[in-house]
This record gives structure tokens, C-alpha cells and sequence, in this order.
């Protein structure tokens, strides 16, 4: 099979991959029941929030994996520790074993989030070395699909248990523990890295057509995620439909199998002049590959020398107070609705599932415009605008106790959050080179599991602070009103840094074209 086709089947691979791989996405949706099987406080559940997100600071482990095994291997490692991660759990809540401990249980949802890294580093890494002259578009396209994660597992569990709401917290952790094994063994062979020989100029077409049914896919998670579509829909219409749009990018790498079959067929009738054409266009693409490889980075550095990097610090700084942030946010989202007498709660979690979506989607849209026109622009100048709009939607929060106000800002930090995660890829890339780039951003994104501890321990004690009887239940827009005025100004001051990060880098980007137009002139 020609190398082309394998390139594309690599790249539905990790977007299948990405699609079951947000299952830390789904926590809000059962974390209100979990809180009741286990008979857990409001602190003890943030905790629980945190051990998925502390899985990360193992992350570092399946980068070095990723220098020595081969990376279906990784998949199936990842897969069989969410197997065990989730899996568990679901028997200790059906009481399968005897209630178990929280230490336990802990441990168990650090496993958990530990398995999602697993299959993120085979992604990026399959994106990166595949498409190196189109990094930041195959990644944005393929991560922007773990957006879908939680509307795609929403409506399994609407689906199995529409009328049976107390089965929540079982069936989600059933499906977390089941699909991304499944998944994973269905894309290993996939996941595979492709020896490219293909000029960069025939993959234009298929992006644009990859771009479409990407952004037609958001829609119709948008649209069924909101208002009386979603109602009017049955759980079986909406999960059909995203399944149908899962497939939908299959259509690629079979077009281009076929023209590789038709022009094999020609090549078979004018054998001797193909030959002789062949041998003088083949070292021809093979430079124009290297040419276009993308690799432009401000220095090409390890982890340790990262370390010591002033750029290193304002960058982890700007993803601490943004997307860190942000996913904090996201994790209380259950309880945020709640405690605002929203109607339900996975609706705003599928909502923002759909809206994460487009912001990992937007960046890599952008990515694909603007190199057309030979520019590079500075992600941490995209970074500057998007710490500014979630800042607003932090600050928006505290404009009234209305659904439509909480839908809204969900929306824009749900858009900022993925965004801030997709350019983040490239970014590190960019800044401190891709060779070490499996063990390099796994470190950046060690952050995460202490913000989620900081902010969410800080949003527990806030919230138990305002809590009125009711086994300290919390009703009302006070119970995380400082709470939203408290991120609101830190992630002001994550946009401060995001604008020294960019004057520190700005003559980088001015004088680096985009390594698709440098492989044009």
C-alpha cells in the first residue's frame, strides 16, 4: 500500500483515537452521583478530580516509553491501565467487592488519568512525524476530537440508561474502562510512522477535506448539544450521527488509494519512461521533504536545559493560569450546576465538550490559512488573545444566576481551553525544538494535576464556607461566586505573562516564515 494512503490512515486513526481518549472529560457528568455511591465530602470529591488530572505527572514515563517500544504497545499499555483504572471502580460501585477504601479508590483514578497520556503521546507523536510540514494542522485537527469525548460518552449513557438516571456514575465508568481498549486495538495497526515520499502539494486537497468534515462534525455537536433540537433528538439519533461523522474521514485515504491504483495501472503501460521519470523526481520530493520539514524552533533542547529556560517558565506560567485553569473549571462544572439550580448537568458538560472542540479545532484553521499565505504567526500572540477571553468568561460569571449567562461563559472557556491545548503542541515544539518533543511537553503539562489540587481545593472551601445544612450542600450563586472572581484575576495575571512571552519571542516569529511557504520558494 502506498505510503500516502498509510499517512492518512495514520492520521483517522488517532482522530478515532482522540474521540474515546477525553474520558477525564466525563468526571462533571457522574461526579454528583459518585459523591453520593461513595458517601464523600465536597473535598474528598475535588481530590478525586485531582488524582485524574495527577496521572499526568507520571506522563513522563510513556514519553520515555515512546524512545524504546514501539507505539502500539503504548496504546495497548494505555488502554489496559484505563482498563483497570476504570474498570475497578465500576465493580466496587456495583458491589461486586466490598466498599472499598478512598485510598483506594484514589489510587485508582490516578491510574485512570495516567492511561490518557499514554495514547496523547502515541497521537502527537504520529501527527508530528507524519505531517512534519503540517504538525500544528494534524494535531489541532485530531486533539480537537477528544473535545467530542464527552458528548460522545453522554449519549452511550443516555442511550443504555435513558430512563434510569441513579445507573449514571456505573455506566460511565463501564464505558471508560471498555471503549478506549477497543478502540486501541482496532488503530494499532494505524499507529503507526510512515517513510514519507510524497510531495507536500498532495496533501492540500485532503486537509480541505478533512477541515470540512471536521467543522460539519462540531456543528452537529453544537446543534444537538443546545436548545430544542437537543431535546427533540433521542440519545440513539445524536450518537448515530457522530458515529456517521467519525467514518466520514475514511473517505480520504480511499480516494487516494484509488488514484494510486489508476496510476499504477498507467505506469504499467509506459514502464520504462516511469522508471526513468521516477528516478529523477524521487531524490527531487525526497529534498523538497527535508525542505519542508518544519522543524524551525528557537533552540533544539532537552528537558533539563528546558528547565533552566526563562521562556520555559512564563510558557508553563501562561498554561497554568489558562488551560490548567480552565480544566478546573471544567471539572466542577457538575457541581457548579448544581449549586445554580441548572436543569442538568451533562447537558452543560456536553456543551462544553462541543465548544472545546472548536477551540482545539481553531487554531490549526488558522494554522492552515495563514501558512497560505507564507506567514507564521505568534502562537504566543494567540495565546495573549485567548487568556483575554476567558478572563471575560470568568468575569461573566458574575453577572447574574441565569442558564443562558452560565451556557455563555461555559462556551467561551471551553473554546479558550482547548485552544490554549492545541497551540500548546506546536508551541513546545517551536520553542524548544521536536526532538525531545515527547518528553519536553509532557513536562510543560505536568502542571495540571497541581492547578487542578490548587484551584478546585480552593473552589471546595469556598463552597463548603457557603454551604447551609443539607450535609453541606451549597445552593446558590454565592457558592462559587469568589471562587469565579478569584480565577477571574488569575488568569489576568496569565495573560501578563502570555504578553511578556510574547515580546520575549516576537523577533522569532517575525523573521520565520511558515515551513510550508519556505518549502514553496
Amino acid at each position: 500500500m502506498p505510503s500516502s494512503v498509510f499517512q492518512w490512515l495514520s492520521l483517522l486513526g488517532i482522530i478515532w483515537l482522540q474521540s474515546i481518549n477525553g474520558t477525564n472529560f466525563n468526571f462533571p457528568s457522574y461526579s454528583s452521583q459518585l459523591k453520593h455511591h461513595l458517601s464523600i465530602s465536597q473535598f474528598q470529591l475535588n481530590n478525586l478530580a485531582f488524582a485524574s488530572d495527577a496521572g499526568k505527572l507520571f506522563a513522563c514515563v510513556s514519553g520515555l516509553a515512546a524512545n524504546y517500544l514501539p507505539l502500539w504497545s503504548l496504546l495497548i499499555i494505555g488502554s489496559c491501565l484505563g482498563l483497570v483504572g476504570y474498570g475497578v471502580q465500576y465493580l466496587f460501585i456495583t458491589n461486586q467487592f466490598h466498599s472499598p477504601s478512598y485510598c483506594l479508590i484514589f489510587f485508582l483514578t490516578v491510574l485512570a488519568g495516567n492511561s490518557i497520556c499514554w495514547i496523547n503521546t502515541v497521537c502527537y507523536i504520529v501527527a508530528i512525524r507524519n505531517f512534519p510540514s503540517n504538525r500544528q494542522v494534524a494535531v489541532g485537527i485530531s486533539t480537537s476530537y477528544q473535545g467530542l469525548s464527552a458528548k460522545i460518552y453522554t449519549d452511550i449513557v443516555g442511550l443504555i440508561f435513558s430512563k434510569r438516571s441513579d445507573k449514571t456514575a456505573e455506566t460511565f465508568l463501564l464505558s471508560n474502562s471498555v471503549f478506549p481498549l477497543g478502540v486501541c486495538v482496532l488503530v494499532c495497526p494505524m499507529a503507526r510512522i510512515v517513510e514519507l515520499v510524497e510531495e507536500k502539494g498532495n496533501l492540500e486537497v485532503g486537509f480541505f477535506v478533512i477541515f470540512v468534515i471536521t467543522i460539519a462534525t462540531g456543528v452537529f455537536a453544537v446543534v444537538t448539544s443546545v436548545g430544542s433540537i437537543s431535546r427533540m433528538l433521542s440519545p440513539l439519533s445524536g450518537l448515530v450521527g457522530i458515529l456517521v461523522f467519525l467514518l466520514l474521514p475514511v473517505v480520504v485515504p480511499v480516494v487516494e488509494s484509488v488514484k494510486k491504483s489508476v496510476r499504477e495501472g498507467k505506469e504499467r503501460r509506459v514502464y520504462h519512461s516511469t522508471m526513468e521519470e521516477d528516478t529523477r523526481i524521487r531524490p527531487e520530493n525526497e529534498a523538497k521533504l527535508n525542505r519542508d520539514g518544519g522543524d524551525e524552533a528557537m533552540e533544539e533542547i532537552g528537558a533539563m536545559e528546558m528547565l533552566k529556560r526563562v521562556n520555559f517558565w512564563l510558557y508553563v506560567g501562561v498554561y497554568f493560569f489558562g488551560a490548567t485553569l480552565g480544566l478546573a473549571f471544567l471539572n466542577n462544572l457538575g457541581q457548579i450546576a448544581e449549586s445554580r439550580g441548572s436543569e442538568s448537568a451533562s447537558s452543560l458538560v456536553s456543551l462544553s465538550s462541543s465548544f472545546g472542540f472548536f477551540g482545539r479545532l481553531m487554531p490549526s484553521l488558522l494554522d492552515h490559512f495563514l501558512s497560505r499565505r507564507k506567514m507564521m504567526k505568534s502562537k504566543p500572540g494567540w495565546l495573549v488573545a485567548l487568556m483575554g477571553a476567558m478572563c471575560g468568561g470568568f468575569f461573566f460569571l458574575l453577572s447574574g444566576p441565569t442558564d443562558l449567562i452560565l451556557c455563555v461563559s461555559t462556551a467561551v472557556i471551553a473554546v479558550c481551553t482547548g485552544a490554549i491545548t492545541s497551540i500548546s503542541v506546536s508551541t513546545t515544539s517551536e520553542l524548544f525544538g521536536a526532538n525531545n518533543f515527547s518528553i519536553n511537553h509532557n513536562v510543560v503539562v505536568a502542571n495540571i494535576p497541581f492547578g487542578s489540587f490548587l484551584f478546585g481545593y480552593m473552589a471546595a472551601y469556598l463552597y463548603r464556607k457557603q454551604a447551609r445544612g443539607d450535609a453541606g450542600k451549597c445552593i446558590g450563586v454565592e457558592c462559587y461566586r469568589t471562587s469565579f472572581m478569584i480565577w477571574g484575576c488569575l488568569c489576568s495575571f496569565g495573560t501578563l505573562l502570555a504578553l511578556l512571552l510574547f515580546a520575549r519571542t516576537r523577533s522569532f516569529y517575525s523573521t520565520t516564515k511558515s515551513p510550508r511557504a519556505q518549502g514553496s520558494t
